[in-house]
């Protein structure tokens, strides 16, 4: 019989050598559940990143409420999507009606992020579900399906996925973004520097591994979706 493995034992031994090596910058994972490119990269930051720090954004506000930007870099990315999943022999399925904003599995995300060790497991499986699977995350039945795998109890997750509220700091975190410089999502920021795109997964660990904590800033960007 094969061994368990355990992805919160996992996690408490990747913070305990974060512990181990306070030099070591620390990361946050700015994703949306909308975004394909969440699921792409979803399962690789939470294995590659020590003490990562989930948090929740909109893509919208990336394009500063511009539908028509929004609609081009859609397509755009969608095609990149499917060659990036090839190319890292990932199985990716476009749920029934995409795109679509999954906003209320946001406000479950916000929610997951805000219990700490619960964001993990939610957006893992809600990603899959999403893009691995076809479901439509917005369907409670779905959205109850990826909040058991984080341990989320039912009746908050519904108090959750009504709570408007939620989207005003979501957007709000996305704009923050836009400013300092980034054009897409998922996004990784390693002390003061952003890596756009999950292909830049990669050289984000090595900043984290390498790169002193007085590093000044700047922004890592690419020509292409992703």
């Amino acid at each position: 019989m094969g061994n368990v493995i355990r992805l919160d034992e996992r996690r408490s031994a990747r913070q305990a050598a974060i512990e181990d090596a306070p030099t070591r910058l620390r990361a946050t994972f700015f994703f949306d559940l909308a975004s394909p490119f969440t699921y792409l990269a979803a399962e690789r930051v939470d294995r590659m990143f020590p003490a990562l720090t989930w948090r929740p954004a909109l893509s919208e506000a990336l394009h500063a409420g511009d539908a028509l930007s929004a609609t081009v870099d859609r397509e755009a990315a969608q095609a990149s999507a499917e060659q990036r999943a090839q190319l890292l022999h990932m199985p990716l399925v476009w749920p029934d009606g995409y795109p679509t904003g999954a906003r209320v599995a946001m406000r479950v995300a916000a929610l997951a992020a805000a219990n700490g060790g619960q964001a993990a497991p939610f957006v893992l499986a809600a990603s899959r579900l999403a893009f691995c699977g076809g479901f439509d995350l917005d369907d409670p039945e779905v959205l109850a399906e990826a909040a058991a795998a984080a341990g989320l109890g039912l009746p908050e997750v519904m108090a959750a996925a009504g709570d408007r509220s939620r989207d005003g700091e979501m957007e709000a975190t996305g704009l923050r973004l836009l400013a300092q410089g980034a054009d897409r999502l998922p996004v990784l920021k390693v002390g003061r520097t952003l890596f756009c795109g999950e292909h830049r997964i990669a050289e984000a660990a090595a900043a984290v591994r390498r790169r002193p904590r007085h590093v000044e800033s700047r922004t890592t960007q690419v020509p292409h979706a992703g």
